[in-house]
């Protein structure tokens, strides 16, 4: 009967050690890649999304090509003319660094599709994935 007592209290001294600690903190595991690349990876999967997946007319005589492995610290994509793909870039969308900053240019700057290009990669940049932007 002792010997039972003992495994009791033993026990129940272990429950309660065991609420007394504190719940371990998740820390977020770092994934190693610069803001640079993170915000180009956002803002790259949308514009594919919504430029060149979804056939959108505007961007049809465009493709991308994807650059966001880049060792210069400047991961980027480009648009080009759909029938030359190693053609002169007609639009360039790079972040350099530790930045998340996207910057844009490129002669698609000028036409008439340059709004509209600057409106979409800065709602992405911010986070809205949105093909469209809402009223």
């Amino acid at each position: 009967m002792i010997k039972s007592r003992t495994i009791a209290l033993v026990a129940a001294a272990g429950f309660v050690l065991a609420s007394c600690q504190s719940t371990p903190k998740s820390t977020p595991v770092p994934s190693g890649k610069s803001a640079a690349l993170l915000a180009m990876e956002q803002v790259a999967i949308a514009a594919h999304k919504c430029w060149i997946a979804s056939k959108d007319p505007a961007f049809k005589p465009y493709q991308m090509a994807n650059e966001l492995n880049s060792f210069s610290g400047a991961p980027r994509f480009l648009l080009v003319p759909a029938k030359h793909y190693g053609g002169k870039p007609l639009l360039v969308v790079q972040a350099q660094g530790n930045s998340s900053r996207v910057d844009v240019f490129g002669p698609l700057m000028n036409d008439p599709l340059g709004a509209r290009i600057g409106s979409d990669i800065a709602r992405w940049q911010a986070g809205n994935p949105a093909c469209a932007a809402t009223a």
